[in-house]
């Protein structure tokens, strides 16, 4: 087969692959779509519980009461269908790896996914009810708490890509580790300077409040110490297996004495 028919059928497979990852995410949406204000309702739970009484959210634009609870069901859809996605994504890449590229690859990528559901359950039951509980406490008197719909869906999503990306920062380290890029040695060097960068990342991407930046950074700093300590292990690993295996003790009687 010429370079030429071979580039033409890869690209053939991944059309073939962006279409069921397409038609996985519409198969998904469609239920989703079906319950899009319930999901918007418990996506706004973590505010809602903790606006005073009478307390509510509004809508400014004639549209977002009917976009805003679909764009919740749309992201929905990508989160269930995502071991879907993963799946087309491996059954593309896999014929073109060796062995050992399958056994470090298709961990990663469970691992990967597995770490940004965390980052965002994190954030939706730990630091999303800090962050509104702090803004409500601080608000002035006779000022009603009132969020549109639409900026709120914005923020969180934000806080979701923050603590899911947050999340991964061990599969990072794991990856710059394997790959000789960094040793860990000069990752155990540069801890106070990555602490600080924590903080910095926190202040950056989370509202400006004491208590979110540290929601951040701290989960950021904890999680690149479990990368360090990861990495090690593997790399204990790979030497024992790479090291020659050393004769019995019968063999090494019997060359003495040849020696001799």
């Amino acid at each position: 087969m010429s370079t030429d028919e071979t580039f033409i059928s890869h690209l053939v497979e991944l059309r073939a692959r962006l279409i069921r990852v397409c038609a996985g995410i519409l198969l998904g949406f469609l239920p989703c779509a079906y319950y899009a204000r319930e999901l918007y309702s418990l996506l706004a739970q973590p505010l809602l519980e903790k606006l005073p009484e009478g307390g509510q959210m509004i809508a400014t634009e004639v549209v977002t009461p009917f976009f805003v609870p679909m764009k919740v069901a749309m992201m929905v859809a990508f989160v269930i269908t995502l071991p879907h996605t993963l799946y087309q994504i491996w059954a593309f890449v896999a014929p073109g790896l060796y062995s050992h590229e399958k056994r470090l690859v298709l961990p990663l990528v469970l691992a990967s996914s597995v770490l940004f559901f965390c980052g965002m359950s994190f954030a939706y039951f730990a630091a999303l009810p800090l962050v509104f509980e702090f803004i409500t406490h601080f608000a002035p008197q006779g000022v009603a708490v009132m969020t549109d719909i639409g900026r709120y869906l914005d923020f969180v999503l934000t806080m979701f890509i923050a603590f899911g990306i947050t999340f991964e920062v061990p599969i990072l380290v794991v990856i710059l580790v394997r790959v000789d890029i960094v040793s860990i040695e000069k990752l155990k060097e540069v801890r106070s300077y990555v602490l600080v960068g924590a903080f910095v990342i926190g202040a950056i991407f989370t509202p400006p409040d004491v208590v979110s930046q540290f929601m951040l950074a701290v989960p950021l700093y904890l999680l690149y110490e479990a990368g360090i300590l990861v990495a090690s292990v593997l790399q204990k690993s790979d030497n024992r297996e790479r090291s020659p295996v050393s004769p019995p003790a019968h063999e090494k009687d019997a060359e003495h004495e040849l020696e001799k």
